[in-house]
């Protein structure tokens, strides 16, 4: 009988809807503050998420540490409880049999893991962390150079003895006067001088949270074996998977490396110790994932509460206009016409109420955001609280699915009404 695009059915639609305003406004409301809520929860969701990934910024979240432990079987003749260490002859091996691997860095401490060191600067000491290092640690850390440079591929071939060092030493080995000439100024660790060549800042959530981790000083990985007398060993690597191949899938391989190189029992996993940074981020993902699926459901709920209220309105106007489905059945009017209307007045109604808490909910997140970068907290875990398109897009969806549901069972109802009794009704 009549299109969708039909004027005149608009017009009734219309008419229809605003005929008891205050009615299609409460009716209205419990949809526009579902789909408010359940945009408000995948902002929040999405913020979380922003502000937990940023303390990470710069730090290869595929990555393991791998460290030699105590061997815990025999294995050739060879006994438990024996020691060994890694040497850079394993590095070699790992790239050579290992797939998938982007970044293998060496990599030492002097003193060993959480130990400081006694470091001069003219009359002044402190007590630091020493971490010997390739170039492309810089690839896998968020360390990030205020100042100067970091180590280059011409420090390590040279074995020069230079250091880059963090902000926070600065405060206690260089006197006020001193601050702006650190690069170039000269420190000593047991007895040996370098040149200070930068100054970095670890960006990174540890590094944010801990000023130790801005204590510490680097310097080239042969110098370190050279200076300290360490020759080729190697206290832990630094492991970096490619982007398409997760390190957890892999590190069973490169613990396979080192157990031949080092005759330790194939069966002994005591003997490798490891970080699996991917399994930690997993882990990560899946509570993000968690909390966007909670807040759907939350929201749908709330969002059928809603719905269930329009559909009963939609009922209350059907029985309203019982004599003018009647009427309108009497002249010619198919079930497919009534239902038709119907169903567009409930998708109408449900649209515009959505719509409406859509824009709320995006003006919500756009104070938030607002507050946000005018507060700059670094240690606030929400950055960012908004949602793409994409989510936009299923929010429509999902309120056009609950707009027809909504006018579904209404519309069925009018149907039903014969015309005959319809015209009898007063």
């Amino acid at each position: 009988m009549n299109s969708i695009f039909n004027k005149d059915l608009w017009k009734e639609i219309i008419e229809s809807i605003t005929s008891n305003g205050f009615r299609t406004i409460i009716t209205a409301f419990g949809v526009a503050w579902g789909i408010f809520i359940l945009v408000l929860l995948l902002c929040a969701s999405n913020g979380f998420q922003n502000g937990v990934s940023s303390k990470f910024e710069g730090i290869s979240t595929n990555s393991i540490f791998v460290w030699a432990q105590g061997v815990s079987m025999e294995y050739r003749g060879l006994p438990k409880n024996r020691r060994y260490e890694f040497k850079l002859s394993d590095k070699e091996a790992i790239a050579k049999n290992v797939k998938g691997l982007r970044t293998i860095s060496p990599r030492n401490r002097l003193g060993g893991w959480g130990s400081s060191n006694v470091i001069i600067h003219k009359l002044n000491t402190g007590s630091f962390s020493v971490e010997a290092d390739f170039p492309e640690i810089l690839t896998q850390k968020s360390l990030r150079i205020q100042k100067g440079r970091f180590i280059n591929q011409k420090d390590i071939d040279e074995k020069r003895k230079i250091a880059v060092i963090g902000w926070a030493i600065i405060n206690e080995l260089y006197e006020k006067e001193e601050k702006d000439n650190v690069i170039g100024s000269y420190i000593k660790i047991q007895g040996v001088t370098f040149q200070v060549v930068g100054i970095y800042k670890d960006a990174s959530m540890r590094g944010q949270n801990d000023i130790e981790e801005q204590k510490k000083i680097h310097v080239p990985f042969t110098t370190f074996s050279q200076v300290f007398n360490q020759g080729d060993k190697v206290q832990f690597f630094f492991i970096t998977a490619e982007d398409n191949q997760p390190i957890t899938g892999i590190k069973e391989e490169i613990f396979a490396v080192l157990r031949k190189n080092h005759k330790i029992n194939p069966k002994d996993d005591r003997a490798i110790g490891h970080a699996d940074l991917n399994k930690f981020f997993s882990k990560f993902n899946g509570l993000f994932f968690a909390l966007k699926m909670v807040s759907y459901f939350v929201g749908i709920l709330i969002l059928a509460s809603g719905i269930i209220g329009v559909s009963n309105i939609m009922l209350i106007v059907i029985k309203e206009r019982t004599k003018e489905i009647g009427v309108r059945r009497a002249l010619g009017a198919t079930p497919s016409d009534i239902r038709k209307q119907i169903l567009l007045e409930s998708l109408f109604l449900t649209m515009i109420s959505g719509m409406a808490g859509v824009a709320s909910a995006a003006f919500i997140s756009f104070l938030v955001n607002f507050l946000l970068d005018n507060n700059q907290n670094p240690d606030s875990l929400l950055l960012n609280p908004s949602v793409d398109l994409s989510t936009v897009g299923i929010a429509l969806l999902i309120l056009i699915a609950c707009g027809l549901l909504a006018g579904l069972i209404p519309a069925q109802t009018a149907i039903k009404i014969k015309p005959i009794e319809a015209l009898r009704t007063e």
